[in-house]
């Protein structure tokens, strides 16, 4: 199937016609406009610095349900000692920064460009993108970023500098999402480290399907900093 050339039009082609390995189209911008248009029609931009924006469905398409969500004895012994403190949209940019500094296997550099940064700040100042960020003694020590689109939230990277901070982040962001009645977490591409969470595969046709039910959700946008990110009484735990 052909990649599809994005124009200065806001308009995706149907993700049906992607590749096997999930690209679907090249170019366009990383406007607000876009960005939230594409991630409405379960597609997300993927590319290093030096190369054109490149946009993915991949089929099939790993999520997490909430209410699936798997805590292992030795992290729920972790959650219960309290070692972290955990806020939400503290530091988004600090979150980036060092999202954007973790060096994976098989890869060269980073995804999270200078261009993403902005054009994720700027989703965050609308209040559609948040961060879970994870302390300890007044430091930054773990965390995530992602997107959030009515009864979905669509994950982005996460970091830890210190054993158990990132998935301390990500139980406590699982809770929350949980006591507002999200759908689905989307975790895009598929890794152990998420699938031990409870995370699965589906197909992208249930994926979408699932993402329209979800869009409808009234689930309004804006800051999660004061909302509470109390874990007590999770049935994983």
């Amino acid at each position: 199937m052909p990649v599809f050339r994005l124009t200065e039009a806001i308009v995706f082609p149907p993700v049906h016609y992607a590749e096997p390995d999930g690209l679907l189209a090249v170019g366009g911008d990383l406007s607000p406009e876009r960005l939230l248009l594409a991630y409405e029609e379960g597609i997300f931009p993927w590319y290093s610095e030096g190369y054109p924006i490149l946009w993915w469905s991949p089929d099939p398409r790993l999520v997490l349900f909430p209410n699936e969500l798997k805590v292992t004895r030795s992290l729920g012994r972790v959650l219960r000692k309290k070692r972290f403190q955990v806020t939400l949209d503290r530091a988004f940019a600090d979150v980036m920064a060092k999202c954007a500094g973790v060096r994976r296997r098989h890869e060269e550099g980073t995804w999270i460009v200078p261009e993403m940064v902005e054009a994720y700040h700027r989703l965050h100042i609308m209040g559609h993108a948040h961060s879970v960020e994870s302390w300890c003694d007044g430091k930054l020590v773990g965390g995530l970023y992602g997107v959030s689109l009515g009864g979905v939230f669509f994950g982005e990277s996460m970091f830890t500098e210190m054993t158990d901070a990132s998935k301390v982040a990500f139980v406590h962001l699982v809770a929350l999402l949980q006591r507002r009645s999200f759908l689905m977490i989307d975790c895009q591409i598929t890794t152990s480290h998420l699938q031990r969470f409870g995370a699965r595969e589906i197909s992208r046709r249930e994926f979408i399907s699932r993402l329209d039910e979800a869009k409808e959700a009234d689930v309004p946008a804006g800051s999660w900093s004061s909302l509470d990110v109390d874990i007590d009484g999770m049935r994983s735990l």
